[in-house]
């Protein structure tokens, strides 16, 4: 087993950010800031599937474990995000137990799963493949996201399903999903997420959600939230030119004043 997917499975507390800009520059950037993880997004980024390829391979010079949100539930989309080198998946909008299901199988080589073998870069791009089938369903992370009125109906069965890793929430859109949008929609949405977190628990899988900032960790771990997305690089890079910008004018504006 991969020190990543045993930190997850372990429930041993992780914070990771999303890469949405696509290009291997951007994670080379993120990666030494001290991130246990990076999940590279290509469910909403405008990231190409070769590009995948070269943000992982970044990840893997800094040693920082790279897992790719996968654009749906596609076996082909998984397939192509691990045999990249990536240590493990996303899977978005996970409503049913028959939809995580089929993300496990699409992760994990038989007999655990219905995986393809395949000479990609995982696989030493086929001069390693009886050594990369050995470790990989052990290595492989998979974490499904939960984000719908219906996969919020069906925790229950999602989290009892063996091989999910992580069940993890996506509070953007399952408050649209939910009609629980903004403040007005803050308790039901806080109520919705406490169940999906609490039965995932309940059957001992690792509970993560994403957080905008750092202070919305707190009332998470406190519960037993274990993975953390912490913003994106993107979100990142304008708070930081944002308070850059703020800071420089403050100094203007003290410059003036002399």
């Amino acid at each position: 087993m991969s020190e990543f997917r045993q930190k997850c499975i372990g429930k041993k507390s992780l914070v990771g950010s999303f890469a949405a800009i696509p290009h291997a520059v951007a994670v080379e950037v993120m990666a030494p800031s001290g991130l246990d993880f990076l999940c590279i997004d290509w469910e909403h980024a405008q990231i190409s599937r070769d590009m995948i390829e070269n943000m992982v391979r970044a990840a893997d010079v800094h040693r920082v474990p790279a897992m790719v949100r996968v654009p749906g539930h596609q076996p082909e989309a998984i397939a192509a995000a691990l045999d990249s080198g990536a240590q493990g998946v996303l899977v978005p909008r996970i409503s049913t137990a028959a939809q995580a299901e089929a993300a496990v199988k699409a992760s994990r080589y038989p007999p655990q799963g219905e995986r393809g073998v395949g000479p990609g870069r995982a696989a030493g791009y086929g001069y390693r493949i009886p050594e990369y089938l050995a470790q990989a369903n052990a290595r492989t992370v998979v974490a499904v996201q939960v984000e719908t009125a219906e996969g919020l109906a069906n925790i229950e069965a999602i989290a009892a399903m063996d091989g999910v890793d992580v069940i993890f929430v996506g509070p953007g859109d399952l408050s649209v999903s939910i009609d629980a949008i903004g403040a007005k929609g803050a308790d039901k949405l806080n109520a919705a997420i406490r169940t999906i977190i609490g039965v995932t628990i309940a059957h001992d899988k690792a509970a993560g959600i994403f957080c905008a900032k750092p202070e919305d960790i707190a009332q998470w771990v406190a519960i037993g939230v274990s993975f953390f997305v912490l913003a994106s690089d993107t979100m990142f890079l304008g708070a930081g030119a944002a308070a850059n910008y703020a800071a420089a004018r403050a100094e203007l504006a003290r410059d003036d004043r002399r």
